[in-house]
């Protein structure tokens, strides 16, 4: 059916140049600078889904954010969820600075799916083999290594600017190509492509989705660099310690910088692996892939003027942009095309979002009614846990029509075949 294809977001692709002329703030902060007088302005594309849920914790700390000093924008996604410091679903633009925690622990946590040469019916007919590539080409959770380790060219580039990366280096090199756990996947189903992408035509398919990070290294620098920002600014409030930040242009944020930098081109090498170890086994061919980091900051223009762009749990959606926004393991995903919203600055919903932690989920499912929802729905589930159930999440059709002015849906995947980590 063609040669492969590929569409990408965003993620992944090395950050513009920084701008030279902006406001700047100290390069070694010993005390806490004063806060805006008001907050900086935000939107909040909000979902109450059939439960009426609306996570106010969230709320909150988007609401908290607003009030640093160099805050010049942010927006709340309709999957928005409580986190450390800045909410999942939170984006937040500032001037010439970048927060740790406002990008995330888990560093260019990413999505990634592959277009297959297969035809739709052998998701059916090839069960068991696809189920066997899934179980013995895929690797998860805190023992997930390879040994011996895969090989791509991140391991070959400067892992030795910093001595943090210089002595995750070998423990980074063994989760290459692997998965983590929680919510991360990889899975084969349905896609229906509603219109035309690339050389793609409008049709159904069979795919590959797949969701994870930087991994161990990745949790590793969020920690250390969230330190030591905290270290830099001692004087901030309790509600504010979470966003402590570096000026882009200290020699702390341009470290962080290319360390955040080097865990994106990581993740999406983690990915590419993982793809061409299951389509490899299988003598897949790849027609088109999409994928894009939810987990990253960026730098953008925001009104007209320069600024770095925090995604945390947010898919970028520039004009035109391809992404992917999953649901949950029964749930349907969807490709989706940016409309460059400002107000959003230029972001979308990462997924469908919690509406229970995982202490409450785990409280109120159990396998007899998991086995019985996924039997509804067609699916086949290796590994998993009660904590991924899929009453622990907001309605994702309720989500995306909460969004429905930020992106287009140009493609809709369907579950059926889904290995997580085994708990």
């Amino acid at each position: 059916m063609g040669r492969k294809k590929s569409a990408r977001a965003s993620g992944g692709r090395r950050a513009k140049a920084l701008p030279e002329q902006r406001a700047r703030l100290p390069d070694h902060q010993t005390h806490s600078p004063a806060l805006r007088e008001s907050p900086a302005p935000w939107t909040h594309f909000r979902c109450t889904d059939a439960t009426g849920d609306e996570d106010a914790g969230a709320v909150a700390q988007m609401e908290n954010a607003l009030w640093l000093p160099m805050a010049m924008a942010g927006a709340l996604m309709p999957d928005a969820h409580t986190g450390y410091g800045l909410p999942i679903g939170g984006v937040l633009a500032v001037d010439n600075a970048v927060i740790p925690y406002a990008v995330g622990m888990d560093i260019a946590c990413r999505m990634k799916l592959s277009v297959l040469d297969m035809p739709v019916a052998r998701l059916r007919e090839k069960r068991e083999t696809l189920l066997a590539a899934l179980e013995t080409q895929t690797r998860f959770g805190v023992g997930g290594v390879y040994r011996p380790a895969l090989d791509h060219p991140v391991m070959h580039e400067d892992w030795g600017f910093c001595r943090l990366l210089k002595a995750e280096r070998r423990k980074a090199a063994e989760q290459l190509g692997t998965s983590g756990s929680g919510n991360h996947f990889v899975e084969f189903g349905e896609l229906h492509v509603l219109e035309t992408w690339g050389d793609l035509p409008a049709g159904r398919y069979a795919a590959l989705l797949s969701h994870s990070g930087s991994r161990g290294v990745g949790g590793a620098v969020a920690q250390h660099y969230s330190r030591l920002a905290r270290t830099l600014n001692p004087g901030l409030p309790d509600r504010l310690r979470h966003l402590a930040w570096f000026a882009l242009d200290s020699p702390e944020g341009r470290e962080y910088w290319a360390a955040m930098e080097l865990m994106g081109r990581y993740s999406e090498a983690n990915h590419a692996l993982i793809h061409q170890r299951v389509t490899g086994v299988l003598g897949l061919e790849v027609l088109a892939t999409v994928e894009n980091h939810h987990n990253f900051a960026w730098v953008e223009e925001v009104a007209g003027r320069p600024a770095v762009v925090h995604r945390k749990g947010a898919t970028p959606a520039h004009a035109g942009r391809l992404g992917v926004i999953p649901g949950s393991m029964v749930a349907p995903g969807f490709v989706v095309r940016g409309r460059g919203e400002p107000r959003a600055l230029h972001s979308a919903a990462h997924g469908a979002g919690r509406r229970l932690n995982r202490t409450q989920a785990r409280a109120q499912a159990n396998w007899h009614h998991l086995g019985q929802v996924l039997a509804a729905h067609g699916v086949t589930l290796l590994g998993g846990g009660l904590d991924e159930a899929p009453c622990a999440y907001k309605d994702i059709h309720a989500v995306m029509h909460a969004q429905a002015e930020l992106v287009e849906v140009v493609g809709r995947f369907v579950p059926r075949l889904v290995k997580m980590d085994t708990f």
